[in-house]
């Protein structure tokens, strides 16, 4: 029986990131799922109760659907750790650094993993510089939020100031990028298998937070629709970023391929979005995995240490 495999379930979810409204999308999503196939499963918002209370409430593992700062970057994992209670997803020190694009990056390009220029900017950079080294159009970033949060494409050098004054409203470490133009993609891993590739069709106006979570405005492919050595290959690097930061379980490499079939890897997610327009699940359902199988499977993977 499902129930007494896993024992109680907690549905860690909401939290107290900017992604908050998203994780509580995706954490009800999962909680139901699990509730359907008989897991004793229970939401969980660290917003309104202490992570303590895990331990005293009796839960055997718990199910991480936070997004975001405090969430997917190692904190709660290490939480987790300390009440030695298994949990989905990379631990602590690769959810650190999948969480914070400037180390992901500095990882990536030791190892040979391809990934845009950049440059860190802070308030004194000569802006006008890094547009001269890097080109325009430029992307800058916060560093640690997720979602398309604080992003801006910077098309004058005179935008960059603006763009990086917003960025680090929200995050003091800020990444100036160089624009990649192509198909956007994203890299599903669970376990040690890359699902089928997601082809991301976005919207003139781009693919932003609302055009992620709450239109219809953005289209999907899956398959992508590209040669197929081409995304095996693709798959290749995809598991290779994903194993170098040192993550497990399951993820989401972003990138973008480029009309010469070369290609970028742009920022891994150890805890993606599984609300009704998530990547992984639409590339699980390809795969032949509906959501529920795929949910269990992610929680089966549970684990610490």
């Amino acid at each position: 029986m499902t129930e007494g495999k896993f024992g109680k379930v907690a549905v860690l979810l909401g939290g107290t990131s900017a992604e908050r409204e998203i994780s509580l999308m995706s954490g009800r999503a999962v909680l139901a799922a699990l509730q359907a196939a008989g897991v004793d499963a229970h939401p969980f918002d660290p917003a309104q109760a202490s992570l303590w209370r895990l331990k005293e409430d009796g839960y055997a593992r718990a199910f991480i659907a936070l997004h975001g700062r405090f969430g997917e970057d190692g904190t709660v994992q290490g939480v987790l750790e300390t009440l030695g209670i298994p949990y989905t997803g990379s631990g602590v020190m690769a959810s650190a650094l999948a969480m914070d694009k400037w180390r992901t990056k500095l990882v990536w390009l030791a190892a040979g993993v391809p990934t845009p220029a950049y440059r860190i900017l802070e308030a004194g950079t000569d802006f006008a510089g890094v547009a001269a080294e890097l080109g325009l159009p430029l992307i800058v970033k916060p560093a640690r939020e997720g979602s398309s949060i604080g992003v801006t494409k910077v098309t004058t050098a005179e935008g960059l100031a603006p763009a990086y004054a917003e960025a680090a409203r929200l995050d003091p470490l800020v990444l100036a990028e160089a624009f990649v133009a192509g198909r956007e993609l994203t890299a599903a891993v669970l376990g040690d298998r890359v699902l089928p590739l997601v082809r991301i069709e976005p919207p003139a106006a781009g693919y932003d937070y609302e055009n992620k979570y709450f239109t219809d405005a953005v289209r999907y492919h899956c398959p992508a629709g590209i040669d197929a050595a081409l995304e095996a290959e693709i798959g290749r690097q995809a598991l290779q970023s994903f194993r170098v930061l040192g993550c497990r379980g399951w993820g989401r490499a972003d990138l973008i391929l480029r009309d010469d079939g070369s290609f970028a890897f742009l920022e891994m997610n150890t805890s993606p979005g599984m609300t009704g327009h998530s990547l992984v699940p639409m590339a699980a359902r390809a795969a032949g995995i509906e959501f529920g199988e795929l949910v269990l499977r992610i929680l089966a993977e549970a684990a610490h240490g």
